[in-house]
């Protein structure tokens, strides 16, 4: 009996808040701290929205890079190892974009991040939900998930405490990459190396490739559909005079909707069916999105960043919950297709969306835009 006890997942809660603190660290901070930080780089270095949208996308297209990845041979050995390797990366390059003056160089390291980022998600899922599978706790995902809330909480708080004391952009870069480190060690302490029952084979995946085919379409169009208010919503407010002082409130919102929201949406999962929340939860950041800009009033942008907030990582984590549920075997390969097919859609919003801001000095068309392919995502993920 001794000998099976000790290579159980020890503390299964311990182990999802290890989970949690590394999708804070390398989600909540490594990719989406660039918001709230982006409206004064953009003012100090006389950046276009073009540019800016082409250095999220950049990020984007390294998060797509190591997503695919994640999914070949190529990336061979113990998943722990790789999942503290994304987080040490993930915090050399978000520090690392403190010292860069270039569009190169910021691409660069926003690209690096991106395929960071993207490590942690793959390999951080597939070990934490594996493991907690096998521990009987499988209802302990959306603590792991609720990481990427608290750590745009955590960003939001960060960048308006270094603000408020004078910090230019710079400062607020290395001040993330800082605490973006110290996960790393939070990490490596709460989820140990192998726990896995001698003689126990990874068993090959098997996958149901029609409902998997229509939940990826619909993933991928979550990514594009989420991405440009995930890039802009500081930037928009920061440039309405009547809501320009909610700036340092606004993202805090954002992630503070985000802390509850997977146990939230997973619950409505429970109730109604994964794929009919996924729906349902596409179908109401829909509403937030479109209110980021039909609605510029405190009211409005409140409840944009409540309902954006509030679904983001909601949908994330049915989306990913789901394609678990649809393979047998070891889940990574489809981990890694749908982050990938999500990338996809992430990639293309920025651009698209700073493009047509300088076009038009308006972000209402790109932002509409994504509101319907939140609708179209929903209504292709019910179909399937």
């Amino acid at each position: 009996m001794q000998t099976k006890l000790s290579t159980e997942s020890p503390r299964p809660l311990a182990l999802a808040l290890g989970g949690l603190i590394a999708m804070a660290a390398a989600m909540g901070i490594g990719r989406f701290v660039y918001t709230p930080i982006l409206p004064r780089m953009t003012e100090d270095l006389g950046m276009t929205k073009a540019t800016a949208g082409l250095l999220a996308s950049a990020n984007f297209l390294g998060y797509l890079a190591g997503a695919l990845a994640a999914a070949t041979p190529v990336v061979r050995g113990s998943r722990r190892r790789w999942l503290l390797a994304g987080l040490a990366a993930s915090a050399v390059t978000t520090g690392a974009m403190a010292f860069a003056s270039s569009a190169a160089a910021f691409m660069a390291l926003r690209f690096a991040g991106g395929v960071a980022s993207a490590l942690v998600l793959v390999f951080s899922s597939a070990l934490v939900l594996d493991r907690l599978s096998q521990a009987g706790r499988p209802e302990l995902a959306a603590v792991h998930f609720a990481g990427v809330g608290a750590g745009i909480a955590v960003s939001a708080a960060l960048v308006a405490a270094v603000a408020a004391l004078g910090g230019g952009w710079r400062q607020l870069w290395l001040a993330s990459g800082c605490v973006s480190l110290l996960a790393l060690w939070g990490a490596a302490t709460l989820i140990p190396e192998r726990h896995d029952a001698p003689g126990t084979p990874r068993v090959p995946a098997k996958r149901d490739s029609r409902r998997l085919a229509a939940l990826a379409a619909g993933y991928g169009l979550f990514g594009f559909g989420y991405v440009i208010t995930g890039t802009f919503l500081v930037a928009i407010v920061r440039g309405s005079p009547a809501i320009r002082s909610l700036e340092p409130l606004v993202w805090i919102v954002v992630g503070m909707a985000g802390l509850p929201s997977v146990v939230f949406w997973t619950g409505v999962g429970e109730r109604i069916g994964i794929v009919r929340a996924f729906a349902l939860a596409c179908a109401t950041e829909a509403a937030g999105v479109a209110a980021s800009v039909l609605w510029i009033a405190p009211a409005g942008v409140f409840l944009a960043a409540v309902l954006f907030g509030g679904t983001i990582m909601g949908i994330t984590a049915l989306g990913l919950i789901e394609g678990r549920r649809l393979t047998t075997g070891d889940p990574r390969g489809t981990l890694a297709i749908l982050t990938a097919v999500f990338g996809i859609g992430q990639i293309v919003g920025p651009a698209f969306a700073g493009a047509v801001y300088d076009a038009t000095g308006s972000f209402l068309l790109p932002s509409m835009a994504a509101a319907g392919a939140l609708l179209l995502g929903a209504l292709l993920a019910v179909a399937g």
